[in-house]
């Protein structure tokens, strides 16, 4: 087994591990509190299933890529390979679309009384949980195509039409279809990275406005920043991180669909970027600085959002 071999499959292994205790963790917090009889908010339920989806999309790709990279590389059916790559497309779907309906949320909720959005504040509580069960209908149907493209390598077909994925293979299609193939998996995606970018360009912009008028409020001598700047901060951070591992992932795919047959290392790398923010994600919300985010957001709408409200 060459060294780069198990260099990534340390790669591998690592990232799994550790994002799967990291959501695993993060998922037995929201339980706690849920059994104790904590009050439970709308953007909790919005975690769990950003949890869940990243869970899936970990396991059902880390577990057999690290398998694979050790050098065990036929060890899946016809059906595993197809259940896994569907399932990891599927959680990976949901967790792009759960974060978008977290930012979108956010942003409707610290919008001021006046805004075009004033409406939909008081309405969207209502349809938190119907759009994250239509976010899983949508990818589980979106990414049925999946299951027709591939196959598991102790399958009898004839693999110089097919894709190695190391331990799956993926059946070669026409042009046509490979370009459809691509905007049908893309393009949900792309529309979620748009409405996170505009629903966090609006928190940024609310919160920079209500600073400006609040600045009487800090003490210009104060060695912190204000808690509108640690929440600029944290949605700034959710932000890149969300966008540059996600519109990278989306590149690999693209690449690996069009190019007829994708080099090892394209394979290993689009497996690595898929896995990132999954695998990154929990520590985001369990840092200090997320936790003083949640804090100064919930601040700010119960608080001061009306005297912002008043000057808008």
């Amino acid at each position: 087994m060459a060294a780069s071999d198990v260099a990534v499959g340390i790669i591998f292994l690592a990232q799994t591990v550790v994002g799967a205790l990291g959501n695993s963790s993060l998922l037995i917090h929201y339980l706690v509190h849920y059994l104790m009889g904590f009050t439970i908010r709308h953007t909790d339920l919005i975690l769990k299933h950003l949890i869940v989806a990243n869970l899936l999309a970990l396991l059902c790709r880390g577990v057999p890529q690290t398998v694979a990279a050790f050098g065990v590389k036929d060890f899946l059916s016809d059906v595993g390979c197809k259940l896994l790559f569907y399932l990891h497309r599927v959680g990976r779907g949901v967790s792009i679309g759960s974060t978008c309906l977290l930012s979108v949320f956010q942003a409707m909720k610290i919008s001021p009384e006046n805004s075009s959005c004033s409406e939909l504040k008081v309405k969207a509580p209502k349809y938190i949980g119907l759009s994250i069960y239509l976010s899983w209908i949508l990818y589980l149907l979106i990414n049925i195509i999946i299951i027709s493209h591939m196959t598991g390598k102790r399958s009898n077909n004839n693999i110089t039409s097919m894709k190695d994925f190391e331990y799956c293979y993926s059946v070669h299609t026409d042009k046509t279809s490979q370009l459809l193939h691509s905007a049908l998996l893309t393009f949900p995606d792309a529309l979620c990275v748009g409405f996170m970018l505009w629903a966090s360009s609006s928190m940024v912009l609310i919160l920079h406005r209500h600073k400006q008028r609040m600045k009487y409020v800090h003490k210009t001598s104060s060695p912190r920043s204000s808690p509108e700047s640690r929440a600029t901060q944290n949605i700034l951070l959710l932000v890149s991180t969300f966008v540059s591992f996600y519109t990278l992932s989306c590149l690999f795919q693209v690449c690996m669909i069009v190019i007829y047959n994708p080099h090892w290392l394209l394979v290993k790398m689009g497996a690595i970027v898929a896995g990132s923010f999954p695998a990154l994600s929990p520590f985001l919300l369990m840092s200090r600085n997320s936790s003083a985010s949640r804090l100064s957001l919930s601040g700010i709408r119960n608080r001061k959002i009306p005297d912002v409200r008043r000057n808008i």
